[in-house]
């Protein structure tokens, strides 16, 4: 089954949010502050998921969204654990390092 396109509009947002994201680093923004929004961006994708498919239980959405909500919030999550496990590689190839 071949998740729904998510149109003209939604690839427009998640372009203005990917560029926004480098343009806040290259401002000084910071790479915690980019950190903090994409944490707080996967908590939103989650809840959304949450909210979706309570509901289609109560009868009031419908299948294929509750899909695409769970399917973005895997992508987040999964992106995530990706970052974390990096991090954490790079901290202990920092603390192996003779000084």
């Amino acid at each position: 089954m071949a998740l729904p396109a998510i149109g003209l509009a939604g690839a427009a947002a998640a372009y203005r949010a990917a560029s926004g994201a480098g343009e806040a680093l290259s401002q000084g923004a910071g790479f915690g502050a980019a950190l903090q929004r994409a944490v707080e961006g996967a908590v939103g994708a989650g809840r959304q998921a949450d909210a979706a498919s309570v509901a289609a239980l109560s009868g009031a959405g419908n299948v294929s969204d509750v899909v695409l909500a769970v399917s973005r919030a895997e992508l987040a999550l999964q992106t995530a654990t990706a970052v974390r496990d990096r991090v954490v590689s790079a901290y202990q190839d920092v603390m192996r390092m003779p000084i």
